[in-house]
């Protein structure tokens, strides 16, 4: 990559990172303006347009990104585990961890999930659609489970971690502590009756088969 090429990645990491900055409880994306925008990122309104079209597509970046970052943590998450420990727990904290350290990421999460822009709310479908999907895989390599069992139970999983999330925002350190222990013994509860319904599945195939 030239120097020209670098310079210009840099000024649009610069813009990505300006408008995160600037998300907040009070602030959702949709209060953001360009202009206030370039100034974060320290450069000219007019050059925002060389790496933008418009804010739409600096905003479906931000998703795109949020989705991405954590995603990532996941994986690094699941990585751990194969090392020994608990795939629940570590898993929870790993989210939990994300959201107080990404609390603007998440928010942009949330919001754009039920905003107002089609194409803002689909992003984040999609984004939800990868994280369900890659737990998917998960489960049903380490589960045995069936495709359709363990998307089932990835798409509880995941609507139950981000409402978790979704609450954590507004609570204190140690409410977040007692919030992410009730949501590990949800899943807890989830995991046993997937297995109890998969043994129940599978006797009564072998049952159908000895007819």
């Amino acid at each position: 990559m030239g120097i020209r090429a670098q310079q210009k990645e840099k000024t649009r990491r610069s813009l990505i990172e300006a408008a995160f900055n600037q998300l907040s409880c009070e602030r959702s994306f949709s209060n953001l303006s360009l202009r206030e925008v370039a100034r974060e990122a320290g450069i000219a309104p007019t050059s925002f347009y060389r790496h933008f079209r418009d804010m739409e597509e600096l905003g479906l970046t931000l998703v795109d990104e949020g989705g991405l970052t954590l995603r990532q943590l996941m994986r690094q998450a699941r990585q751990r585990i194969a090392g020994g420990g608990s795939v629940i727990r570590t898993s929870v904290q790993t989210f939990m961890e994300f959201v107080e350290n990404n609390p603007n990421v998440f928010r942009l999460l949330l919001r754009e999930r039920s905003g107002t822009s089609v194409a803002f709310r689909q992003a984040v479908a999609r984004e939800i659609q990868h994280f369900i999907a890659e737990l998917t895989d998960y489960l049903e390599v380490t589960s045995g489970s069936s495709r359709d069992d363990a998307c089932i139970q990835a798409e509880a999983i995941v609507t139950i971690v981000f409402n978790a999330g979704a609450d954590a925002l507004d609570l204190t350190r140690e409410e977040c502590r007692a919030l992410s222990e009730r949501t590990i013994r949800q899943l807890r509860i989830i995991a046993a009756g997937a297995e109890v319904y998969q043994q129940r599945r599978q006797a009564h195939a072998e049952g159908e088969c000895d007819e």
